[in-house]
């Protein structure tokens, strides 16, 4: 890849940036110019590549710029104020937010990387974009792995693992998300990778003949009621699929295994064609899942239906408009398709105002002081598998497994936890240490005589639940 096929991205949906990708690219270029990547290839390759990376998500100018300096500040002789001075106060705060804090601050390396790790994470509240330059810089990465020697292969994979892959998810960037997780795989149980492969081959040949009749029907069915729609056959991603092999699933029981995206023009359209298919198809009852009405804490949202499909198949049906399919697919991102160099500020108040992890990160980070403790909560309380539950009104709640009553009372509000006195899941009462399931409906009731209780603190699994019951023992 040349910078002249990152230019050719730019220009067919930001050629007013051109000239200013062109300077980033030449100072980038001359302060690299006596490095080489372990690959052997000038290091310059690099930072072409994150570029790339992200002109491909129509990313805005100063995204671009500083993707193509990202390491300049890090490993060369050119300073913030350099690219301040050349590029603007955006760039330079950017760069900033991608370079590493030196080792020699820090008595060991991993010191250093929960520190390094921790400030990346807490760039979300200050500009989203420092995060997609970073996943984007670690994909190309990732993509090179091979050059790097068989531990930091396995090392790097991991990290990607527990801290990319999980926020490239939370912030909906489920293409990135899924090539970051199977390309880890592949060098984490490189045996596993290939022989899920080989499944992923031998299912979608078995469903040759299914999907050809599938297409056929669906096509004459949406088009008899006047729905333009595109439409196209998909498989879960290879870690998905070992995810939930190791769960104990067998591939017959995967029903999302193979599964059609309708993407239709409007909401309403949505709702129709899901009706249409479930005339031509039988649906499994307890497969319909409405992430439109309800979407997923990442802004996921799409109607999903698994049906008995022809040739004794079962098919999963995601329906969905474009937008929604874009941000689906993009997740935040998406915003620079929409709105171009406005995108930025867009993206920024969506994060803050609908996405619960953010605050949840947030809080994390207020209540815990060392760094190597911050991530470890991260990835057990945030980053890991989390249950969803509804409140009473259907608003959807967010923690991690293990957590009860008294874990959701706290993440409502403080006062809540406080005023606890019974709580209702599905309709019948049940004690407050309950630990909760997926999908519990709970009703929480509170009085102002009820308190906490010290032996609570045997009894929650989020870290906000325990802060918040000893501070109130602490101010009693």
């Amino acid at each position: 890849m040349t910078m002249n096929d990152v230019l050719k991205v730019i220009n067919k949906y930001n050629p007013e940036e051109i000239d200013r990708v062109k300077k980033a690219y030449e100072l980038a270029r001359e302060s690299h110019k006596h490095q080489k990547r372990e690959s052997g290839e000038p290091y310059i390759i690099h930072p072409i590549n994150v570029c790339m990376n992200l002109a491909q998500l129509y990313a805005d100018g100063d995204s671009l710029c500083a993707g193509l300096l990202h390491d300049v500040v890090e490993d060369t002789d050119c300073t913030l104020e350099m690219i301040e001075e050349q590029f603007g106060p955006s760039v330079a705060h950017l760069v900033d937010g991608v370079t590493k804090i030196s080792n020699l601050h820090y008595s060991s390396k991993d010191e250093a990387t929960n520190a390094n790790i921790r400030r990346l994470i807490n760039s979300l509240n200050d500009d989203v974009r420092i995060i997609i330059i970073k996943l984007c810089d670690r994909l190309h990465n990732i993509r090179t792995l091979e050059y790097k020697a068989p531990e930091k292969r396995v090392r790097n994979a991991y990290e990607t693992l527990n801290i990319f892959a999980p926020l490239a998810y939370f912030i909906g960037m489920f293409r990135m998300k899924c090539e970051l997780e199977d390309k880890c795989l592949y060098y984490i149980d490189q045996e596993a990778y290939e022989n899920i492969r080989k499944i992923k081959q031998d299912v979608m040949a078995d469903y040759d003949k299914c999907l050809k009749m599938t297409t056929k029907a669906v096509k004459k069915i949406l088009s008899e009621h006047n729905i333009e729609f595109e439409f196209r056959p998909k498989i879960l991603n290879v870690y998905h699929i070992y995810q939930k092999l190791n769960k104990g699933y067998k591939i017959a029981d995967i029903h999302d295994m193979v599964n059609y995206k309708i993407i239709v023009n409007t909401e309403q359209e949505c709702y129709l064609t899901l009706g249409l298919l479930h005339k031509l198809y039988t649906p499994m009852n307890n497969k319909f899942k409405d992430y439109i009405a309800s979407p997923k804490t990442n802004r996921y949202k799409s109607l999903h239906t698994t049906v008995f499909g022809p040739d004794n198949h079962i098919i999963q049906f995601q329906i969905k408009t474009k937008l929604m399919d874009d941000l689906n697919t993009y997740g935040l991102t998406a915003y620079w398709r929409q709105l171009r160099e406005d995108g930025r500020e867009k993206m920024q108040t969506e994060l803050i105002n609908h996405y619960p992890f953010f605050n949840a990160l947030r809080e994390l980070n207020q209540a815990v002081e060392n760094d190597t403790d911050f991530v470890d909560k991260v990835k057990q309380e945030i980053f890991t598998k989390n249950i969803y539950v509804y409140t009473l009104s259907g608003e959807i709640v967010e923690l991690p497994y293990g957590s009860t009553v008294i874990d959701f009372a706290y993440k409502l509000h403080t006062e809540v936890g406080n005023h606890l006195k019974k709580a209702f899941i599905n309709g019948k009462e049940v004690k407050l240490t309950r630990v909760l399931n997926n999908k519990d409906r709970i009703m929480i009731l509170q009085s102002e005589n009820a308190k906490p209780r010290e032996s609570w603190l045997n009894h929650v699994a989020t870290l906000n639940a325990k802060r918040k019951i000893r501070d109130y023992f602490k101010n009693k």
